[in-house]
């Protein structure tokens, strides 16, 4: 089974390596390291620095008594480090995201070093409103991200378009340098590639259960905790829809534990109606039979090496 490609993503994957990212909590030659940079001083998000502390900041509330105020977060599961402005000194990368309190979420890429008195914003550039990641990497001091944003149809609370995004750091700023739309959301993004199950929205625990889901020519098939399955797949209407037919089962059985795992993954599975993506993982999209929205959430599986 082939691993996702560079438009899918990567830590995100297979062809596409982190390079030279690093595990997000190594220190590389001097880069910034993920607990310094959850409390680090950020420029260009608001109308003053803001301080992280423990990863977060919050401001005070637009109105006394007022529950809506701004609030600031490191996505910690992005980092990436390289010589970003060619000193021959390793940089850090993360993204953060802004909120005030309404339905808009908007997501920044912050350039950081590390200097004698201490950790500092080297530049912060937008990157989007409502912006999804589905891969980050430096190729060649070139910051590049894969992402699912808007485009020139798509409502904001829908994004449908995949793109990829590169900056560069010129005279000490974040310069975007390249746009490079990809096509729309749809399960052609999904061909020939595997996932695991990370995350299952409450519906039930999973731990020492292995959910897989692979993509191949219309179908999905896995591993469902006991049994394998398989369905047919077929897109939509809109970018992201889909619609995922009766699944078929071996009938195995096995303990309690993991038969209570299948049967929910399974049924979970017959009410998803659209994808997309969430921090460069696969996002499964569905409705409870009480209408509730609920996540299944897969990270890539690797390949294996020759």
């Amino acid at each position: 089974m082939k691993i996702p490609g560079h438009h899918i993503l990567a830590v995100l994957l297979g062809s596409i390596c982190v390079s030279p990212g690093v595990h997000a909590n190594e220190k590389v030659n001097g880069a910034p390291t993920l607990a310094e940079l959850a409390n680090a001083t950020y420029s260009g998000i608001e109308d003053e620095p803001i301080n992280l502390s423990d990863g977060s900041w919050h401001g005070k509330p637009y109105m006394d008594d007022g529950a809506a105020r701004p609030g600031i977060g490191l996505v910690e599961e992005i980092y990436l480090a390289d010589d970003l402005d060619g000193n021959g000194k390793q940089d850090a990368v993360v993204i953060l995201w802004q909120n005030s309190g309404g339905s808009g979420s908007y997501i920044f890429l912050a350039a950081m070093t590390r200097k004698e008195n201490g950790i500092s914003n080297m530049d912060t550039a937008l990157v989007g409103d409502r912006v999804k990641l589905r891969n980050w990497q430096i190729i060649d001091g070139k910051i590049v991200l894969d992402v699912l944003q808007a485009g020139e149809n798509d409502a904001m609370c829908c994004p449908g378009t995949l793109a990829t995004r590169t900056w560069i750091m010129e005279d000490n700023r974040l310069k975007e340098d390249h746009i490079k739309v990809t096509g729309k959301l749809s399960l052609a993004a999904l061909e020939d590639t595997e996932w695991l199950l990370t995350h299952m929205d409450r519906l039930a625990p999973f731990e020492n259960a292995e959910v897989t889901l692979s993509f191949t020519a219309g179908r999905i098939a896995g591993k469902s905790a006991c049994n394998r399955y398989s369905a047919d797949i077929k897109d939509g209407d809109n970018a992201g829809d889909i619609h995922i037919g009766m699944a078929m089962s071996t009938r195995m059985a096995c303990p309690d534990h993991l038969m209570k795992v299948e049967q929910t993954y399974l049924d979970a599975l017959s009410r998803v109606d659209s994808f997309s993506f969430q921090k460069g993982r696969l996002a499964l999209i569905g409705h409870s039979k009480d209408g509730d929205t609920f996540n299944l959430l897969f990270g890539p599986v690797e390949a294996e090496m020759p």
